[in-house]
């Protein structure tokens, strides 16, 4: 895997979103629990930014909910708990005070 830095821990808010923008691509980073969520920023269903949104739980799963018509996305797949549209997730971790994902095959 190749890590790539996306923000300091410090910076996120539980519950909330954050944009991160690397090398062009626009990301939502989420901190849910005390683990970092990495999804593409825009909802599918009318281009909102999950960034802007926050955490909810939706049919048993944390999901990042899109502030424009709050369409859900599990923060863990990516995809709607009905099984309707997807964003897609990328591996994240915390590495001493950041933030990291691995984008090298999915950017």
């Amino acid at each position: 895997m190749s890590w790539t830095t996306l923000c300091q821990v410090d910076e996120l808010i539980e519950g909330n979103g954050k944009y991160v923008d690397i090398d062009g691509k626009p990301l939502a980073v989420f901190l849910h629990n005390g683990s970092p969520f990495v999804l593409d920023n825009l909802c599918p269903h009318a281009g909102g930014e999950l960034a802007d949104g926050w955490v909810e739980e939706d049919g048993g799963h944390a999901c990042a909910i899109c502030p424009l018509h709050a369409w859900p996305f599990r923060l863990d797949t990516g995809e709607m708990p009905d099984g309707g549209a997807a964003v897609r997730t990328y591996p994240a971790r915390i590495d001493g005070a950041f933030v990291q994902a691995d984008l090298s095959l999915k950017l």
